[in-house]
């Protein structure tokens, strides 16, 4: 086990075949747990154990993240479960290269620091792709395909994004830090975003994590088993069939909302920002996600 400051590798095997690291983080940039959650799906479905982990001592403001009490499986002996900054990796024999996937917490305070152990992995691990999950709220309907937005440092690789370009400026979250952070060390780095509807923001949304994966698989010229992604995604529209059903309200909102996503698209300069009524839509719609999943036992 090789440690470094806040950096605990403990198991990174050499001859890694043209490692790509994938790295996705918990807060801001995470609408939905979109990104964290397809990341987690590809961990789990390439059987990828954990081999290094930031420790999160000097990063988090613990009265803002705090660590949870936990009953172990089987015991009743409680432990502390710290914000977590984990790396997987991935040696699956079906793949043409190996993969290390990072799911962590965006962090309060040191984000440079930060950032550079996950170079330190990047760079012991001789890391040749840098891939970079996100998702943000945007005023778009749920009736219509997610949209994945791409950027990378590297020309050719920007190429075979095929998505829509983006031009956004202002604040930023770890991903943008660790996507500059990647292009100052030499690193190619891809960064895919997914929109998610922000009127179900509160729950997963399985179409947004789909999108994610399907897009890293396509960009990567992969293919994985995304069934379980599929059929959640199928469950997911009919709770929103159930609740339009029965909410005219809701039925109305949406509609609006497809009808102005149309203009923009055919025109610029339609002003953005909520349509009327939205908040208390927004709220029941979310409200009635919660109960149904636990009436149903899925969280």
């Amino acid at each position: 086990m090789a440690e470094s400051s806040a950096l605990v590798i403990e198991d990174l095997p050499p001859g890694l075949r043209r490692p790509i690291l994938l790295a996705t983080f918990a807060g801001w940039n995470d609408a939905a747990e979109s990104a964290t959650s397809a990341a987690r799906f590809l961990a789990q479905r390439w059987s990828a154990p954990c081999i290094a982990r930031i420790l999160p001592e000097e990063f988090y403001h613990f009265g803002l993240t705090r660590p949870e009490v936990r009953i172990q499986d089987g015991s009743q002996t409680r432990e502390i479960r710290w914000p977590a900054n984990e790396f997987f990796l991935s040696q699956e024999p079906s793949l043409p290269r190996d993969v290390i996937v990072g799911i962590g917490i965006e962090p309060h305070l040191k984000w440079q620091t930060f950032c550079s152990h996950i170079l330190e992995v990047a760079g012991r691990a001789q890391v040749t792709l840098v891939i970079t999950l996100g998702a943000l709220l945007a005023d778009v309907p749920h009736t219509r395909p997610i949209q994945i937005t791409g950027v990378s440092t590297d020309p050719e690789l920007a190429a075979r994004l095929r998505t829509s370009p983006t031009r956004y400026e202002g604040p930023t979250g770890i991903v943008g830090v660790l996507n500059d952070a990647c292009r100052r060390a030499g690193l190619p780095v891809v960064s895919l975003w997914a929109s998610v509807p922000h009127y179900v923001s509160e729950v997963s949304n399985p179409h947004a994590i789909l999108a994610l994966v399907r897009r890293v698989l396509e960009f990567l010229e992969w293919q994985t088993d995304v069934g379980e992604l599929e059929e959640a995604a199928a469950e997911f529209d009919r709770q929103l069939t159930r609740i339009i059903a029965q909410k005219p309200e809701v039925a109305r909102y949406i509609q609006e909302l497809e009808q102005r996503v149309a203009r923009e698209e055919t025109s610029e300069g339609v002003p953005s920002g909520d349509l009327p009524g939205a908040t208390d839509l927004i709220r029941e719609v979310e409200q009635f996600l919660r109960e149904h999943r636990r009436e149903t036992g899925q969280g």
